[in-house]
């Protein structure tokens, strides 16, 4: 029987408030939304837990929030504002070439346009991604390794990498999931639906989960 999809992201909708939300869900939810803060936060997360990314997103914010204001830092003072993100002298260089830039040549608002940021040096298609569905409110699907688990345990596709579930995901889930996917699939597969030991016991889904891989 074919994985029914639209009950499953029902239940997760129902079930998914009671966990913490993926990052870049929860600083939208504070108010910082704009692509160019969702950019650069996402930036931040990269190869760094959440429980550090959000506190350094909230921190350097607090300082400059908008490429005007951020590219009147100097890079020396971004790092120290980012310091406990994994990697945080590349990033601080990399952000201030993004905000100049954002300045420079688009009158210091970043447009809502993937080419755009995947021109960005340190920027990807996950990052723009997830900036274009949660700031510009655009149908694009971002795949981590959680929402990879996930997809390819139900069963929905069978791909063997993050770039290869996007595209199948691209070809066969409904456009109106694509951002949801992002919201409830990432803390779903963080807390619930793990690599190891996931919890099969307390899963909304579990009468319905093929468990393939398990």
């Amino acid at each position: 029987m074919p994985f029914d999809i639209d009950v499953a992201f029902a239940r997760l909708t129902s079930f998914m408030p009671g966990y913490p939300r993926a990052a870049m869900f929860q600083l939208a939810e504070e108010g910082y939304r704009s692509p160019f803060e969702q950019l650069v936060s996402c930036m931040i997360s990269i190869r760094t837990y959440d429980e550090v990314s959000l506190p350094v997103s909230r921190r350097l914010f607090a300082r400059a929030n908008t490429p005007q204001a951020m590219s009147e830092l100097s890079v020396a003072e971004i790092e120290q504002l980012i310091a406990k993100s994994t990697y945080a002298e590349r990033k601080a260089g990399q952000i201030w070439v993004i905000a100049q830039t954002i300045v420079q040549e688009h009158n210091g608002e970043l447009p809502c346009d993937e080419a755009v940021m995947l021109g960005f040096k340190g920027i990807g298609p996950k990052c723009a991604h997830l900036a274009l569905g949660i700031a510009c409110k655009q149908p694009y699907i971002s795949v981590d390794v959680h929402v990879h688990r996930v997809i390819n345990r139900w069963g929905y596709v069978e791909t063997k990498t993050p770039e290869k579930t996007t595209k199948a995901l691209e070809d066969k889930l409904p456009k109106d999931y694509w951002v949801e996917t992002n919201r409830l699939l990432m803390p779903f597969g963080k807390n619930v639906c793990k690599g190891q030991y996931p919890q099969c016991t307390s899963c909304p889904l579990v009468d319905m989960c093929p468990k393939i891989g398990l």
